[in-house]
């Protein structure tokens, strides 16, 4: 049974650098909840010294109580170090609310290519879990809070939570066809690779399907993964690039049809901002999924990212509004914040 998310337990801070404090993440939920979203950052150089100023300015929005990141801590061309894991794993302890990531594949998966370190994939996972998921069922950030977490299975960082009437899921679900693109050397997935493939789908569809079982009597499901598993930019997709999602899909098109309220999907991977209805009647990713049953009412929205990211996503859960959730893009200040 899920735990819901509950505020109160708090944890220090691991850097004394905060320019704010954590009053934001205590509001009571009077006109709403909200929450922040992003990804596919830090990015090269220069991204990496503002981001520090990034958590200043979540820190200080008023309307955000949690923040979420959909994973790629790092671009794709960068080492898989445990240095920088801990660098980014320092600045994610700065955020004054709850902090909730999931892994991108830049920082494991893609991890074999020679320009990432050459590094085994499933070691550089578990450094991963080892670096940002050391307490399962309690997330990061300044006031650390309870989700329910899928440690048992081995996923700590699949974890579901409830908030404002909105069932919440957070998926490890990446690109690189969902970790099924061959590794270096490799013209197909080892089986290792397929076998953590396997285990890791399975882990999800279970949480996917006890999010929306969780949700009857609420208003609302969310789901945020790291992979675009409907990449608008891809010419002619097909289904030998993206099978590793298809069983997931399936599931999230088949519950969100039969859920009666809107379903929305967070995901991160390309890079540029999009909100559309992927599995709505009509739509070519029905039928290269296999998908028999639209699923008009789930909405898919993208984070920008990467090197020309220059926002966050703040989202608000609105009482009393069918749409139930709205977002804006909150630019970024470019002024360095004192401290």
């Amino acid at each position: 049974m899920r735990r819901p998310l509950l505020v109160g337990a708090t944890l220090a801070l691991a850097m004394s650098a905060v320019c704010v404090g954590t009053a934001a993440a205590q509001q009571p939920d009077k006109a709403g909840f909200g929450f922040a979203v992003i990804g596919d950052i830090p990015y090269g150089a220069e991204q990496i010294a503002h981001f520090p100023s990034v958590v200043d300015q979540i820190n200080a929005d008023p309307a955000v109580q949690i923040v979420n990141h959909l994973g790629d801590i790092k671009d794709g061309s960068s080492v898989c170090g445990d240095d920088y894991f801990a660098a980014v794993r320092a600045q994610f302890d700065r955020f004054a609310d709850p902090f909730i990531y999931t892994p991108g594949d830049n920082e494991w998966t893609d991890c074999h290519r020679p320009n990432n370190g050459g590094f085994d994939p499933l070691e550089r996972l578990d450094a991963v879990r080892e670096t940002f998921f050391p307490k399962p069922g309690k997330t990061l950030g300044g006031q650390s809070v309870a989700v329910h977490s899928q440690a048992d299975r081995g996923f700590p960082e699949n974890v579901s939570y409830d908030r404002a009437g909105v069932s919440f899921a957070v998926l490890h679900v990446v690109g690189s066809n969902n970790d099924l693109a061959p590794w270096t050397g490799q013209t197909a997935p080892t089986p290792e690779q397929a076998a953590e493939v396997q285990q890791r789908t399975a882990a999800t569809l279970d949480l996917i399907n006890e999010a929306f079982d969780h949700a009857r009597g609420q208003r609302a499901v969310a789901l945020l993964m790291q992979a675009d598993m409907f990449d608008p930019t891809v010419a002619n997709p097909s289904l030998a690039a993206y099978s590793g999602f298809q069983e997931i899909i399936r599931t999230i098109a088949e519950r969100s049809a039969d859920f009666d309220g809107p379903v929305y999907l967070f995901n991160g991977d390309s890079h540029v901002y999009n909100s559309d209805n992927p599995l709505a009647p009509g739509s070519p990713w029905l039928s290269l999924y296999g998908v028999t049953t639209p699923a008009p009412n789930l909405t898919r929205i993208t984070v920008d990212g990467s090197n020309g990211v220059n926002n966050y996503l703040r989202v608000t859960v609105q009482p009393g509004d069918p749409q139930v959730l709205t977002w804006t893009k909150v630019p970024f200040d470019t002024t360095p914040t004192p401290h």
